[in-house]
């Protein structure tokens, strides 16, 4: 049997609308980018322009682990 990793996945404002289903138990792959979970989400990487994991800013060089807690941020605006 295989063990299923999964992660929690939270996609906030204009990228709510790419949050796929069972974003609670979001499966990734061993070894996964963070780069590369934004592009599963089909994402362009200039909107995904804050990712927190557990709680911290992350790279997308950095891997994901069973899980974590990931927070997906367009750019926000100011004025």
């Amino acid at each position: 049997m295989m063990n299923r990793q999964t992660i929690q996945l939270k996609l906030f404002a204009v990228l709510a609308n790419h949050t796929p289903s069972g974003a609670d138990q979001y499966p990734i792959e061993p070894g996964m980018t963070v780069e590369q979970l934004i592009e599963a989400l089909r994402i362009p990487q200039e909107q995904a322009k804050l990712v927190f994991v557990n709680g911290r800013k992350a790279d997308l060089t950095d891997t994901l682990n069973a899980g974590d807690r990931v927070g997906v941020f367009p750019p926000v605006g100011g004025g």
